[in-house]
């Protein structure tokens, strides 16, 4: 059974072919009726990437492979059960939003439309195959910009009810949890998830596959939110966290003094915006500029502190829910700091602790491929809805 995913919740355009691990195809249904390797458009055909400059897309290849941290995990011969990644190909939108500083929802809109039809096609050409194999769609609803979101919707409703095939709809924010078992099928559940990216932060509870608990999310700026915006006032460039990462390298992570920040009813919620503010009042009160020797020292005091409120809430959430398993995951996970106290504090637990590969972490279409697989088997009956609309929050 081959999937095509769609993902455009934000600044990516995204789209990958997947195959079911037990390769079957599902009974009945239409055939195709589009050519080997096109998509089917209204005007001429499949259309050229846009020349507005972009990253070239990423592409994921079957040595990517996510990492079990915490050195008890099971072995990697574990057999697998996760869908095979034919093609997952991502074209970030990062040197459109740079001159502003962050992302700009109307030109993210524009990009995806312009963009979307030749990453469709390019990642049924890295599958070898055309429209005509596929048995099931799969498309983000939300949470992510209304505009970009309807775009990929969009989109995927149209190759559903063209092909006459199943389409499913994926939260992409639970599709980040599930991104750790397409490279790591054999998790142990419960489950306690840490999820961390530019737009959000929170920690969910999986008890059993499919079932996401919310236990604590951002009352205010997301972690990797909060990063962007100091690098943006500090005119170091966009996105900020892996900016920020690669200049605070040799810094001192305790040269300035940051207080951990938390929330006063000690509930498992986050919140960075007083941990913004008071970096700003550093940088104004010591006049630390782009230029400054003591930039180094200063970002990584501010990335410490960060992955420090991060892991200590996962710390909280741990005691209280018993795991038998974690998991880091969204774009945030890629940085090295974080990662190393994420991998410390499994260790001490005693927990097995998973994490993405780097192009798994962000925004990408195998991740709602693989969960719309998952859906799909449990409820065939609940795809196919032409009527799914796109949700901004979650």
């Amino acid at each position: 059974m081959l999937t095509l995913a769609i993902e455009t919740s934000c600044d990516e355009t995204s789209a990958a072919v997947l195959r079911a691990p037990n390769g079957d195809r599902p009974h009945g249904g239409c055939p195709s009726l589009a050519p080997m390797g096109a998509v089917p458009l209204p005007d001429s055909g499949t259309r050229p990437l846009s020349s507005t400059p972009a990253k070239p897309p990423e592409v994921l290849g079957k040595a990517d492979l996510g990492t079990c941290t915490s050195g008890t995990c099971p072995p990697s011969s574990t057999p697998a059960t996760a869908p095979e990644v034919l093609s997952n190909i991502v074209l970030s939108q990062d040197e459109v939003h740079a001159p502003f500083g962050g992302v700009v929802p109307e030109l993210a809109s524009r990009q995806h439309i312009k963009t979307i039809a030749a990453i469709v096609g390019e990642a049924l050409t890295r599958a070898g195959v055309g429209l005509e194999a596929i048995d099931l769609y799969a498309v983000t609803r939300g949470p992510g910009l209304i505009g970009s979101l309807l775009i990929g919707l969009s989109f995927a409703k149209g190759l559903a009810y063209y092909h006459k095939k199943p389409l499913v709809g994926v939260d992409h924010l639970e599709a980040h949890l599930e991104a750790c078992f397409l490279e790591n099928p054999g998790i142990e559940y419960p489950v306690l998830g840490l999820l961390v990216s530019g737009g959000h932060t929170a920690l969910y509870l999986m008890e059993e596959p499919l079932s996401y608990k919310l236990l604590g999310k951002t009352r205010d700026d997301a972690a990797g939110e909060a990063l962007d915006k100091i690098a943006k006032f500090l005119g170091l460039g966009y996105p900020g966290g892996p900016v920020i990462e690669k200049l605070a390298r040799g810094g001192d992570p305790k040269a300035f003094p940051f207080a951990v920040p938390r929330t006063k009813d000690r509930s498992l919620d986050f919140s960075f915006s007083g941990l913004k503010t008071a970096a700003l009042k550093h940088i104004r009160e010591h006049g630390i500029g782009k230029d400054d020797a003591r930039l180094p020292d200063f970002l990584a005091s501010f990335e410490q502190v960060i992955a420090r409120a991060l892991v200590d809430n996962l710390r909280l959430a741990a005691d209280a829910v018993l795991p038998r398993s974690l998991v880091l995951c969204g774009g945030v996970a890629r940085n090295t700091r974080l990662r190393t106290r994420f991998q410390d504090f499994a260790r001490q637990a005693g927990l097995d602790a998973y994490v993405p590969s780097p192009k798994l972490c962000t925004d990408n279409a195998a991740m709602i491929g693989a969960l719309a697989l998952k859906k799909f088997a449990r409820r065939p009956d609940t795809a196919t809805d032409l009527d799914l609309d796109a949700y901004a929050r979650a």
